[in-house]
């Protein structure tokens, strides 16, 4: 069994950071990739950021230049570094990850239980 457990959320003023991280633990032959996504109230969950195995990065355009996705392979743990935060970062983040437990296995998507981020204006 495959657990995402994600950390590092809260209330911050507006221009300020916040570090959110997410370890998979379990189960796992390969990690793909890991991505953080995030769901504001009323809207559909959006992806944020998101990173391969091999370290490429790719970012929604609204977090470019202020967000940093990176991941410790040894630990099986992505980062989201949240720098110069809006109020309209608003959202509970969710780590994301393609894992395939074992050598026979295909790649499953897995997601932690979210993580609360509240920039106040």
């Amino acid at each position: 069994q495959v657990q995402l457990v994600e950390s590092g959320g809260g209330l911050v003023q507006a221009g300020g950071s916040l570090r959110l991280s997410c370890a998979a633990s379990g189960s796992i032959f390969n990690l793909n990739s890991m991505g953080w996504y995030r769901q504001a109230p009323g809207k559909q969950r959006e992806p944020v950021a998101i990173i391969i195995s091999g370290g490429s990065t790719n970012y929604a355009d609204s977090v470019k230049g202020r967000f940093t996705i990176s991941r410790d392979n040894a630990k099986n743990t992505v980062y989201l570094q949240m720098a110069n935060l809006k109020p309209e970062d608003t959202a509970v983040y969710y780590c994301n990850a393609e894992i395939q437990i074992q050598t026979w296995a295909g790649l499953d998507t897995y997601w932690g239980q979210g993580t609360q981020v509240t920039v106040s204006s």
